[in-house]
């Protein structure tokens, strides 16, 4: 689940985690009139959730109340990568000495939540990882043992702290590491974390995201969701009870079993595909369940084929093959559609869909293939339509 930055500011200040002085504007008035309290220069923040707000212009500088309002009128109602902006965050500029990246997040591999710290901050930190990892200085947390002051200080001599920064940046850490944990969060990221000119650490920026699987516990975060930004198939995916994902792509991806869906994702990729979506119809789905996931992925309109994997397990090939056939005819698609099947019957699985005259691959390899050449020339009608 995301949040704004202005909602994640305030879990911040809760915290004891310094931010600048904001307030949140729907109005050009709202944010003209801040300006005027706070004489001095403020930064104009669009609140949408999507990354690279200022390359997109959704932040402004602004040195007088005038320009304020102004910035504010370039940025209210506008659409900023898809989504319209109904209301900015407005604070006080800060004093920049130096910008640094700070994050928290889960790291699968070890099984540990990660501390990343990079000198660089302001930038996307994927720049910085591909341009120059080894700015990207990384504390991995045991969990039985939390974060120790010692780990903390041997973060701060590689970041060339010094002993005053240090205990302040301590502090810091240790207050936003504390919140990660008590919002069961999935990320805890400020970029940039500033050293202002009077020595002294703030949030420039903050984002939260939280795990969705935890909100139960959380009951006064569900309020802070604004459902209206979400992707409306998300939207859909979730009224349903369906694990849905929308990604860039037009090549739509079915399957059974996140890790089938992930591995389904890399291999359209590899063949020169891109994919719309993640989507796992899970253990033992019925045909309603994947009529249901068809109607998702095919209200992408930039859709040119579909992926369907399914691994018999849990599920026999022939019985899921009867849903998904059922479900094609209900929906009546025109897309080209290829089914890979491996597992319990596949043989019998793979004769009823041969027999309704689908596109079955015989590995995942070759079904990954025949989809992505199928979506180019679909596409190729539709562009010459």
């Amino acid at each position: 689940m995301k949040i704004h930055e202005y909602q994640a500011k305030d879990i911040f200040k809760h915290y004891d985690i310094p931010v600048p002085v904001s307030c949140v504007a729907r109005d050009t008035d709202r944010v003209r009139t801040f300006a005027e309290e706070r004489g001095k220069k403020v930064v104009v923040k669009a609140q949408v959730h999507v990354g690279g707000r200022g390359k997109a212009g959704g932040i402004k500088l602004a040195s007088t109340p005038d320009e304020a309002f102004r910035a504010a009128g370039e940025i209210i109602g506008k659409r900023l990568k898809g989504l319209i902006v109904d209301k900015v965050l407005v604070e006080e500029a800060i004093n920049i000495k130096k910008e640094y990246y700070l994050g928290i997040t889960i790291d699968r591999k070890s099984r540990k939540n990660v501390i990343m710290l990079s000198t660089e901050g302001g930038v996307d930190i994927e720049e910085v990882a591909a341009r120059s990892p080894e700015k990207i200085e990384k504390l991995y947390i045991d969990p039985a043992f939390g974060l120790k002051d010692f780990e903390i200080k041997k973060l701060c001599v590689k970041a060339n702290f010094h002993k005053g920064l240090s205990r302040e940046f301590a502090h810091f850490l240790k207050s936003l590491y504390k919140l990660y944990l008590e919002h069961d969060a999935t990320l805890a990221e400020i970029n940039p974390l500033v050293l202002t000119e009077e020595e002294k650490l703030m949030a420039g920026d903050a984002k939260i995201l939280l795990d969705d699987n935890a909100i139960f516990r959380h009951k006064e975060l569900e309020t802070l969701q604004e459902i209206a930004e979400d992707d409306p198939i998300e939207q859909e995916a979730r009224k349903n009870n369906i694990p849905y994902v929308r990604l860039e792509g037009d090549i739509g991806i079915m399957g059974n079993g996140a890790g089938l869906v992930m591995t389904t994702l890399d291999m359209v990729k590899r063949e020169g595909g891109s994919p719309a979506n993640f989507l796992d119809i899970g253990g033992g789905g019925s045909a309603e369940k994947t009529r249901q996931s068809l109607e998702l992925i095919t209200m992408d309109k930039n859709l040119n084929g579909i992926f369907i994997n399914i691994f018999g397990g849990i599920t026999r090939c022939d019985e899921a093959a009867k849903g998904i056939i059922e479900a094609i005819k209900s929906l009546d698609l025109s897309i080209p559609v290829v089914i890979r099947l491996a597992g319990t019957r596949e043989e019998e699985g793979r004769k009823l869909f041969e027999a309704e005259g689908f596109e079955v691959g015989r590995d995942m390899n070759e079904a990954a293939k025949k989809v992505v050449e199928l979506a180019g020339a679909y596409r190729a009608r539709r562009e010459n339509m």
